[in-house]
C-alpha cells in the first residue's frame, strides 16, 4: 500500500543486492550513532519443541565468531566508548551497538560479524546456558509475568504467538550447539534481516559498507505466520509467598495490517495516565489498586487491548467488576475530554519515539517488515487525530462482543476463576 503523505526526509531505505534492507535515519542534531541489526525471528516463528532457542542464540551470538573470541568482542566495542546490547521478542532479534558516530562503519562490520560468524562454541554454551537458567527462574518467580504468560495462553491457545520468549526449561537444558547452527542457517536470511543506522551519518557510504558486510548472506523467504484464532478464557496461579494478586484481562483488537487506530486510541482513553478512568475510578475512587493501565499491543498478525491490575486477593472481585462496569460503560458512550486526553497522550509518545533513536529504528523497522516501506510521521499524526468518539465507542463494543482472557497470578483465592467469570457479567450487566 503507498501512502498518500510524502516520506519523512530524513528516512532512507535501500536494498542490497540478496534483499538486506539498510534503513538510515539522518540526525544531524546527535553525535552518536545507533546501529542495530533486525532479524525477523522470534518466539513467533518458533515450533513447540524450539520455543526460546532464538533467545538462547541472541545469547550465544556474543561468545565467539570465527576471528574473536567472546572477550575481543566485548573489548573491541567498549575500547569505543559504545553500548553493546541485544534483545529478542515475539517477532523479532536484535543486536545493537551505539556509540561515537565517527566508528559508525567500524560498529556496522562488527555486529556484521557477530550475526554473520558466530561459532556458539560448547564450551560457551554449557556456561551461558546456565545464566538463562537463571533469567528464566527469575522469570518464573515473577507473579506479574507469570500472569502474562498465561494471559497470552488464554488469549492465542496453541498458536506461536502464545509461546513465551524465554522457552522452556526443558529445551533450554537440551539445545545443542547443532541445534543453534540448525536455526541461524534456516531463519538468518537475507530477506528477513534489516541493518538500521540512525546518527549524523551518509547513507550512501553506509550503504556500500553494508554491501561489504551483508552482501553475500544467503536469501531465503520472508518468514510468515498465520493469523491467530482469539480464544478467550479465564487462567489462574497460585504462587505462594506473595501477598499481592496480580491481574491481565484483554480482548482481542485488529492487528497492524488492519483499521487499528480506534482501538489504539480506546486504550489510552481507558487507561493511560492518573486521570483516565481505569486509574481515576479503580483507585482514586475506590483504592483498589496502587497502579493500573491499559494498553493496546498491535502485532503483524494480530492485537491485544491489555489491562493490568495489582491488587489484594480480597479485591480482586471487585476490582474485576468495576473494570467490566467500565468498559461496558464506554461501549455506551465517550466522553470529549477524554478523546482529547488520549489523543494528545498518544501524539506525545509518538514524539519521544522520535527524539529516541532505538526507539525510532524499531519502529520504522517494524513497518519495513510488515508494510514493505516506512510510513511518514504526518499518516501517523493524522491516523490518530482522525479518530472520532462514535469509532472509539464501536472499537470497545467490538472488543465485548468477544470473550475476555484473563489470567491471575501471586495470591490466589480458591475458586478465583469461577468468580471472575461471574464478575464480568456482572460488570457487564451494571455498565
Amino acid at each position: 500500500m503507498t501512502s498518500s503523505f510524502p516520506a519523512d526526509t530524513d528516512t532512507h531505505v535501500a536494498t542490497l543486492s540478496n534483499g538486506v534492507r539498510v534503513l538510515t535515519l539522518q540526525l544531524p542534531h546527535v553525535d552518536s550513532v545507533q546501529i542495530s541489526v533486525f532479524v525477523r525471528t522470534g518466539s513467533l516463528h518458533e515450533s513447540k519443541s524450539l520455543n526460546g532457542i532464538s533467545h538462547v542464540v541472541e545469547h550465544m551470538a556474543f561468545k565467539g565468531t570465527h576471528d574473536r573470541t567472546c572477550q575481543q568482542i566485548n573489548l573491541d566495542a567498549e575500547r569505543l566508548g559504545a553500548d553493546v546490547n541485544a534483545h529478542t521478542d515475539k517477532d523479532h532479534t536484535a543486536y545493537h551497538m551505539r556509540g561515537l558516530a565517527r566508528d559508525a562503519v567500524r560498529f556496522l562490520h562488527m555486529l556484521a560479524d557477530i550475526v554473520r560468524h558466530s561459532t556458539f562454541p560448547e564450551a560457551e554454551l554449557e556456561r551461558e546456558r546456565q545464566v538463562i537458567l537463571h533469567e528464566y527462574t527469575e522469570d518464573e518467580d515473577d507473579p506479574l509475568s507469570t500472569a502474562y504468560k498465561l494471559f497470552d495462553k488464554m488469549s492465542f491457545g496453541n498458536h506461536p504467538l502464545a509461546q513465551p520468549v524465554i522457552g522452556t526449561r526443558r529445551n533450554i537444558e537440551r539445545f545443542t550447539r547443532a541445534d543453534l547452527l540448525g536455526y541461524v542457517q534456516r531463519q538468518y536470511t537475507a530477506g528477513n534481516v534489516i541493518v538500521g543506522i540512525a546518527g549524523n551519518v551518509d547513507p550512501e557510504a553506509l550503504f556500500r559498507e553494508a554491501e561489504t558486510a551483508f552482501g553475500s548472506m544467503p536469501t531465503g523467504p520472508a518468514h510468515t505466520v498465520a493469523a491467530p484464532a482469539y480464544v478467550g478464557g479465564v487462567a489462574s496461579k497460585r504462587q505462594p509467598g506473595f501477598s499481592q494478586t496480580h491481574l491481565v484481562l484483554g480482548y482481542p483488537i485488529p492487528s497492524l495490517r488492519e483499521d487499528h487506530q480506534a482501538a489504539v486510541v480506546a486504550a489510552a482513553l481507558f487507561g493511560e495516565g492518573m486521570s483516565s478512568p481505569l486509574m481515576d475510578e479503580i483507585r482514586e475512587r475506590r483504592g483498589l489498586v496502587y497502579y493500573a493501565a491499559c494498553s493496546a499491543d498491535v502485532f503483524d498478525v494480530s492485537g491485544q487491548c491489555v489491562i493490568e491490575a495489582s491488587t489484594s486477593s480480597t479485591q480482586l472481585d471487585e476490582c474485576v467488576t468495576e473494570i467490566s462496569r467500565l468498559l461496558a460503560q464506554h461501549a455506551g458512550r465517550i466522553d470529549p475530554v477524554d478523546l482529547e486526553r488520549a489523543r494528545n497522550q498518544i501524539t506525545v509518545r509518538h514524539l519521544r519515539t522520535h527524539e529516541r533513536p532505538v526507539r525510532r529504528l524499531e519502529a520504522a523497522v517494524q513497518d519495513l517488515f510488515v508494510f514493505g516501506h516506512v510510513r511518514p510521521r504526518a499518516e501517523l499524526a493524522a491516523g490518530i487525530a482522525g479518530v472520532t468518539g462514535p469509532q472509539v465507542r464501536e472499537a470497545f463494543e467490538r472488543m465485548l462482543a468477544s470473550r475476555a482472557s484473563v489470567a491471575v497470578a501471586g495470591k490466589v483465592p480458591t475458586g478465583t476463576n469461577d468468580r471472575i467469570t461471574a464478575r464480568l457479567s456482572a460488570g457487564a450487566a451494571a455498565g
